[in-house]
């Protein structure tokens, strides 16, 4: 799942960048009201919930809020505020916030309110996805088929089977799959996909002898389901 995470305080916006990493979220974050729509304009489909401070530089997180409900997107947002009052919470739903967390605030109900959130969006993950044969366990970050014992994966190597799972049959750019799976601000390589790629093909070679996952020379990959 990617969040964008629109914090301006440095050390806080760090602090919750490392959090969500830990917990398998892929993370872009930015301190300024502007560079958050930026990102929404580039990657639009791509993130799963945006975590947007109140008070920032260029634009504030109601007004991001504002432009993302006019914009007819219904991704989930958590806003965090310093702001307790009603009348403030009133005139952050009323702009589009779905839910907020007040600073200072303890990790653990950050990380609850996230997942209440995605829960309720329409992009919620099934504890299990399955296309053909094969089964990834979002619960333990394994694959498997309906006769073998699960494969442990690591986050990026689930996460890019996760991606290519959720594209039967279609092939998927280098570029597509690299703006997916790393941060915005990643010092990612040009050949990081490619790499990722063999690590992951090993291990489903344990769980089936066809290669499930097709390189498009000069183009990308394609997860082909008709292998199965």
């Amino acid at each position: 799942m990617r969040v964008l995470l629109i914090e301006d305080e440095a050390d806080l916006g760090m602090a919750i960048k490392n959090i969500l990493i830990q917990e398998k979220y892929i993370v872009d974050w930015v301190q300024d009201g502007q560079e958050a729509l930026d990102c929404l304009n580039l990657h639009w489909m791509q993130y799963t919930i945006a975590v947007v401070d109140w008070m920032l530089p260029s634009l504030s997180g109601l007004e991001i809020c504002q432009i993302i409900r006019r914009n007819g997107s219904y991704i989930p947002i958590l806003m965090l505020t310093a702001k307790e009052r009603m009348e403030d919470k009133i005139q952050g739903l009323d702009a589009g916030a779905d839910d907020f967390l007040v600073k200072p605030f303890n990790v653990e109900e950050l990380l609850a309110r996230l997942r209440a959130l995605t829960r309720r969006s329409p992009q919620y993950q099934p504890q299990k996805l399955q296309v053909g044969k094969l089964i990834l366990d979002y619960g333990n970050y394994s694959v498997s088929t309906e006769n073998s014992l699960e494969i442990a994966l690591t986050t990026k190597e689930f996460q890019l089977l996760e991606y290519l799972m959720k594209h039967p049959n279609q092939i998927m750019t280098t570029e597509q799959i690299r703006n997916q799976l790393w941060e915005l601000d990643s010092e990612s390589v040009s050949n990081v996909v490619a790499a990722q790629m063999r690590l992951l093909r090993r291990k489903l070679a344990i769980l089936t002898s066809v290669s499930l996952i097709e390189t498009i020379y000069g183009v990308g990959y394609r997860f082909n389901n008709a292998r199965q």
